[in-house]
């Protein structure tokens, strides 16, 4: 339980990490990766399962959604806030994951 609350934890500042820089005017939050990653689960049907649950790290990585560090995975909770997946993909290219989302042919979010 500790691990897990520890790994929250980290996972929330890391994603709110492009917050303060934003407000320097050193980066803008990626809001059109969030929308991409908002549009993807409403696609799929999933996002009032997601918003009443969360996202369990093995369906983000059945959509084909990668971790920028690979041995993080098994430190993750099975299941992430919807709060922490929406700050995650603002977080550019500060995030934890990469996400595939394209819109019109680009990719929406920072690879």
């Amino acid at each position: 339980m500790k691990k897990t609350a520890i790994v929250l934890a980290a996972l929330a500042l890391t994603a709110t990490a492009a917050v303060p820089a934003a407000a320097k005017g050193h980066s803008r939050p990626d809001t059109g990766c969030m929308q991409a990653g908002i549009a993807t689960l409403q696609g799929a049907g999933l996002m009032g399962e997601v918003a009443k649950n969360g996202l369990p790290v093995s369906l983000a990585l059945a959509l084909d959604v990668a971790p920028r560090d690979p041995s993080i995975v098994p430190s993750l909770p099975e299941t992430l806030p919807l709060s922490v997946v929406l700050a995650d993909h603002r977080a550019g290219g500060d995030s934890i994951f990469i996400y595939p989302w394209t819109v019109d042919g680009q990719f929406a979010c920072v690879q």
